[in-house]
């Protein structure tokens, strides 16, 4: 039983490998037709001289062409004139002279060369190698291939029919209606007409916008693709985006940004950072997040650093007016020169919105607030929920506060609601104006003057000539203006109505010095731009209900003026 059961197994095991080697066993090619046939032993031993509509035939593939050298014991050939190759019914193989060998299947395309595969991918040389074993097609002193929807060039190119890869290697380029693709080393699909991209590539797309990519995908046909590695997309309106993962649907016209992002906008002179940002071109709006910064750097020498947890933007339309000229006109001999016409003309400018946890920084100023909003075309930002500034050793609080720049600098600054100014004169000691309202002025990067309009409240402390305090200077007033010089308080201009009192220091008590509004929040300041980032406790602020009831404001009441 033992020794019939090893019987079976040896020669089953002796077929297998007969089966085997019968199968890697290369098939014989077969000439099938020739209108003449001749031989010359002394110029070509062993070889069939073939004319006149020669046909081969080889497992699976047909070859055509007007004559042919044909080596049977050698299992090839070489075909010459109208060459046309065959293989079942999706490859179609075209040149002027074709080596073939029917042991490795590989067939040698030259000259004038087209290989097509499907029907609608063709590629096209002058010298092309065709593994029909593996399956493969590469050429190698420049070729093109094309599908439905774009045309491939490049030095070296492989493609593979069973799967519709191709690989492209020097100088490669895609061209389509839309754009033009450049790279050294190119992977593409001719199924799915997707690029991927291996090594650098540039991506000029309709004149309008450059793509620069290490590494990542494209999808000609959806208009679909993902970007990695520290890619750029440049528009010529000015905007540069950066960042370590783009993906871009133009189809819908949506991004989505991941890592170190980085998107310069030249025109509006502003810069936005963060690791997550997504944008919609229907309305020209997006966000970022996630350690989201805006600097804003029109005047070289005072950058604006704004932090928040989320920064939305938004290219707003609207309709600008503009003078055109007309052509001088000749009238009698004289030149005439007519008025000149209005024309709207549509334009765009930029809002940015900030929420949460705002921090702003720049060397003239700095804010912290809740949320925020600002204007490009006005250049005005509204702090809103909580907003604290400060100048120097000033710092301006109300509900809201507006602020309005100037060629680039701060112009003014306007707060409504609960509005009080603070400077903090010794360690405890406050110098303090408040009311409904208050406008602080700047120039040369310094408050000179503010004013306070509804329900004014100061908190003074005048010195003597040896610098010690006279005490403590309350007043109320409708309102009040106030100019300082070299930082320094100059003047105080009150209504006639004003009321107020002298308290002497040693008499003074923590009421007096402070006003029901008063709050010092110079541990949330922002010191320097790094510090936008910082999250300190916020101080408490004291109910809006504490703003004391002054006497209403009388535009007709006289001014009188105090020196301080």
């Amino acid at each position: 039983m033992r020794l019939g059961r090893f019987s079976i197994l040896l020669i089953v095991g002796l077929l297998t490998i007969h089966g085997m080697a019968q199968e890697k066993a290369p098939q014989m090619v077969y000439l099938e037709h020739s209108e003449t046939l001749s031989f010359d032993e002394k110029r070509l031993p062993d070889a069939q001289i073939l004319r006149g509509d020669v046909r081969f035939r080889h497992d699976s593939a047909l070859m055509y062409c007007d004559s042919a050298y044909f080596f049977d014991k050698e299992n090839s050939l070489h075909a010459f004139g109208h060459v046309h190759l065959i293989q079942g019914d999706s490859i179609e193989g075209f040149g002027d002279v074709l080596y073939y060998n029917g042991n490795t299947k590989m067939a040698k395309f030259r000259k004038r060369v087209r290989l097509i595969h499907n029907g609608n991918t063709t590629l096209t040389t002058d010298s092309m190698n065709y593994d029909r074993m593996k399956d493969i097609a590469y050429y190698f002193s420049g070729g093109m291939i094309e599908d439905s929807v774009n045309t491939l060039i490049s030095t070296w190119g492989q493609y593979t029919p069973k799967n519709n890869q191709a690989l492209f290697s020097d100088n490669v380029k895609l061209v389509q209606e839309k754009f033009v693709l450049t790279t050294d080393t190119l992977c593409y699909n001719t199924e799915t007409y997707q690029a991927d991209l291996v090594s650098p590539t540039t991506i000029v797309y309709e004149h309008e916008t450059t793509i620069l990519s290490p590494r990542g995908w494209y999808n000609t046909q959806t208009e679909k693709s993902m970007l990695l590695d520290r890619s750029k997309i440049i528009h010529t309106d000015g905007m540069t985006l950066t960042g370590d993962t783009i993906y871009y649907d133009k189809a819908i016209g949506y991004g989505k940004v991941l890592g170190h992002i980085e998107s310069v906008d030249s025109t509006n002179q502003i810069t936005l950072y963060g690791n997550k940002s997504e944008m919609w071109e229907e309305d020209d709006h997006g966000y970022v997040t996630d350690s989201a910064l805006l600097v804003e750097w029109s005047d070289s020498t005072m950058y604006t650093y704004m932090h928040a947890d989320t920064l939305f933007t938004a290219q707003i339309p609207y309709q600008l007016l503009q003078l055109v000229e007309k052509d001088s006109i000749l009238v009698d001999s004289v030149w005439v020169q007519p008025a000149p016409d209005t024309l709207w003309v549509d334009t765009t400018y930029l809002q940015v919105q900030a929420h949460y946890n705002v921090r702003i920084y720049r060397k003239d100023m700095q804010a912290v607030c809740d949320s925020a909003h600002y204007n490009g075309r006005d250049s005005i930002a509204t702090l809103c929920s909580d907003p604290v500034c400060w100048n120097e050793q000033n710092q301006v609080s109300a509900d809201t506060v507006t602020i309005y720049t100037k060629n680039g600098a701060v112009d003014y600054l306007h707060g409504f609601g609960n509005a009080i100014a603070i400077k903090q004169e010794s360690y405890t000691e406050y110098n303090q104006l408040a009311g409904k309202e208050m406008f602080a002025y700047m120039r040369d990067n310094d408050v000179y003057r503010v004013d306070v309009e509804g329900n004014a409240e100061t908190v003074f402390y005048p010195r003597e000539q040896d610098g010690t305090y006279m005490g403590v200077n309350r007043t109320q007033s409708s309102f009040v203006k106030l100019y300082l010089e070299n930082r320094q308080i100059q003047r105080i201009l009150f209504t006639s109505a004003t009321t107020g009192v002298m308290i002497p220091m040693d008499q003074a008590t923590d009421e007096d010095k402070f006003l029901v509004t008063f709050f010092w929040a110079e541990a949330e300041r922002p010191r320097m731009p790094g510090d936008v980032f910082l999250h300190p406790t916020r101080t408490p602020r004291p109910d809006a209900a504490a703003v004391s009831a002054s006497a209403e404001e009388d535009e007709e009441e006289e001014e009188e003026d105090y020196e301080y």
